[in-house]
C-alpha cells in the first residue's frame, strides 16, 4: 500500500495521496455530483454519488440539504486514465454512501435516504437491494456505511440515526437472502451495536470491525474498533482509538503496517498509528489537508 484515494465532495475530484510524503495528484475532476464512497478493485476505481440536493437557503450547512431525490449513481474509472463510466447510471440510486467490494466483482453500498443496502456486479448487471428499511421521520433507518466479510458470509452496515442523536446502530445479515424471504422481510438481521452517537463508515480488518463516528463527543467524532462478535452475540464495548475529528467520515485501515486514516468534513485526513501494530508509538499526523470536505477513502 503506497497511496490513498480520497473523494473531494465539492470539487468532484478523486485525489491520490502519496503515503510517504503526502503529495497529491488528481485522477479526475469529473466524479459527478457529491461523491461519497470509493473502493478499488483490480485496476479500476469505483465510487458512489449522492446526487444534487434540494437546498434550503434559510438552513445553514448540511441540515439545509435534502438528498431524498433519486439522482445518485455508481461510477467507475480505469487507473490507466481512460474515460469514466457508469456502473449504475444517475437516477439508479437515491443517495449513494460508502462503497465496498466483495473482492470477486460485486459492489455493495449504503443508500442513505433510500434506507437500504444494495449491490451490483461491476459490469452493471445484477442490481438488487438486499436490505430495505421503512423510512421514519428521524433518520434511524437510513443506511450509510457498509462492509463485506466474504470469509464469514456477512454484510455489515451502519444506521446513523438523527444528527448527534445517540441512536446509531451497526447491523449485519448474511450476504445471501434467506430462502423465501425478501429484502424487506428478511429475518436474519442482527443488531451488533446500538445507542452509538452517529456511526458512519466501516472497515473489516482480520477479526475486527473499525468505524468512524461523527456524533457528539466524547464518544462521537472518533475512530473506533471492536472484535467481530460470533453469530447471535452482541458486540463488545468499542475501543476508541482517536478522537477530536472535524466530522469524521471516511476510513481506511491497514493492520499490516499498523496505521489507520480518517477523513473528515473539515478537509483533513489524519493518520493514526494503531496501538498494537508496528507503527505503535509514532505520533499522529495530518497526511493531507484540502480546506474543503473529504468523504470516502480507499487504499491504492
Amino acid at each position: 500500500m503506497k497511496a490513498l484515494l480520497a473523494l473531494l465532495i465539492r470539487d468532484r475530484r478523486i485525489a491520490r495521496i502519496n503515503l510517504a510524503d503526502g503529495s497529491v495528484r488528481y485522477l479526475t475532476d469529473d466524479t459527478g455530483i457529491a461523491p461519497d464512497g470509493i473502493v478499488v478493485e483490480g485496476e479500476t476505481v469505483y465510487w458512489t454519488t449522492m446526487g444534487m440536493p434540494i437546498v434550503n437557503p434559510d438552513i445553514p450547512g448540511e441540515k439545509g440539504r435534502d438528498y431524498s431525490r433519486q439522482n445518485g449513481g455508481v461510477h467507475g474509472l480505469k487507473l490507466d486514465g481512460s474515460p469514466r463510466f457508469d456502473v449504475v447510471p444517475v437516477g439508479g440510486v437515491t443517495t449513494g454512501k460508502q462503497l465496498a467490494s466483495d473482492g470477486s466483482g460485486t459492489l455493495y453500498w449504503g443508500d442513505r435516504e433510500g434506507c437500504k443496502v444494495s449491490r451490483v456486479r461491476v459490469d452493471g448487471s445484477g442490481l438488487e437491494d438486499i436490505v430495505i428499511n421503512r423510512p421514519d421521520d428521524d433518520g434511524t433507518e437510513e443506511c450509510v456505511g457498509v462492509a463485506v466479510d466474504s470469509k464469514r458470509g456477512y454484510v455489515y452496515w451502519s444506521q446513523k440515526g438523527p444528527s448527534k442523536g445517540g441512536q446509531g446502530r451497526i447491523l449485519r445479515a448474511k450476504i445471501n437472502l434467506p430462502q423465501g424471504e425478501t429484502a424487506e422481510t428478511r429475518s436474519d438481521i442482527e443488531v451488533l451495536w446500538a445507542d452509538l452517537p452517529e456511526p458512519i463508515d466501516l472497515h473489516i480488518e482480520g477479526d475486527r470491525l473499525y468505524w468512524t463516528d461523527r456524533g457528539a463527543p466524547p464518544a462521537g467524532n472518533t475512530l473506533n474498533r471492536a472484535l467481530i462478535p460470533d453469530t447471535g452475540e452482541r458486540g463488545a464495548t468499542p475501543e476508541i482509538l482517536a478522537s477530536g475529528f472535524g466530522e469524521a467520515i471516511g476510513l481506511c485501515v491497514s493492520e499490516e503496517i499498523g496505521l489507520a486514516w480518517v477523513s473528515a468534513l473539515d478537509g483533513n485526513i489524519r493518520e493514526i498509528p494503531l496501538p498494537d501494530g508496528p507503527a505503535a508509538g509514532r505520533g499522529e499526523r495530518i497526511l493531507a489537508s484540502f480546506g474543503a470536505p473529504v468523504t470516502g477513502l480507499a487504499a491504492l
